[in-house]
């Protein structure tokens, strides 16, 4: 049986209670699915940290869209951070680029010393820059300790082979973290010819909402008929793999 973290991404305060419940290692709290996720409100953040026991590292990002951000932005990015730090906040989860795709190391710097002796992860901002290997010694100089990533593509399964890659280059320098799309099947593809120490998976389900009634000529949410939450069997598929290898 391998040690391997699992960690999911939730939206809703019921999503994260329930990926506790079902046996998810640790939460990457966030807003706006459709974004692919920003920064969660503190009440959410409160209300979970005072219920339940796993770590939960809080996502920073003050928008969607790209990952070049304003000196506006960033002053933005500092307080939430201080504010979820003294919160209670495990971990944190951002990532900054240059207008030309690099990482931007001043902007990522300043948040990593709000952030202190904090584990920060370094989100998919890294699959969006133009050199994978130098943008990975970037984030390793800079101190952070994991990188999360699908290999440069939309999918871990796109990515594989630039996955692999990036694990035998870091080597115990920091974590390499796959995640977008990950599959319970990845793990043993992963697992056979690197160490493979976290795995990050939606392991979404999308639930109908229990509203009676809806104004049909109204159109307030991109979705207003249903949500993401947790589905329990992929989070057992995952953990019968992480026995198998």
């Amino acid at each position: 049986m391998a040690n391997i973290l699992l960690e999911a991404p939730v939206f809703s305060v019921e999503a994260a209670f329930h990926a506790a419940e079902f046996g998810v290692d640790r939460l990457e709290l966030c807003s706006d699915f459709t974004e692919g996720g920003t920064t969660p409100s503190l009440g959410m953040f409160q209300t979970l940290k005072s219920q339940i026991d796993i770590p939960i590292f809080v996502m920073i990002r003050p928008r969607g869209g790209n990952f070049v951000y304003t000196a506006r932005e960033i002053e933005v990015m500092v307080r939430d951070i201080k504010i979820f730090l003294s919160e209670g906040a495990d971990g944190f989860v951002f990532g900054v680029q240059k207008t030309n795709g690099e990482v931007d190391l001043e902007k990522c710097s300043r948040l990593l010393n709000m952030a202190g002796d904090k584990s920060c992860t370094f989100h998919r901002a890294f699959d969006n820059t133009p050199n994978l290997e130098k943008s990975l010694e970037d984030i390793i100089s800079l101190g952070f300790h994991r990188i999360l990533t699908s290999g440069g593509h939309n999918t871990v399964s796109e990515g594989m082979a630039n996955l692999l890659q990036l694990i035998e280059k870091a080597q115990d320098r920091i974590i390499i973290m796959p995640g977008g799309g990950s599959k319970p099947e990845h793990v043993h593809s992963l697992f056979q010819k690197v160490p493979l120490q976290e795995i990050h998976a939606s392991c979404k389900k999308i639930i109908t909402t229990t509203e009676v009634y809806r104004n049909e000529s109204l159109q307030i949410s991109a979705n207003p008929k249903t949500q993401v939450d947790i589905d329990p069997e992929i989070i057992k598929q995952f953990k019968t793999a992480f026995n198998r290898v």
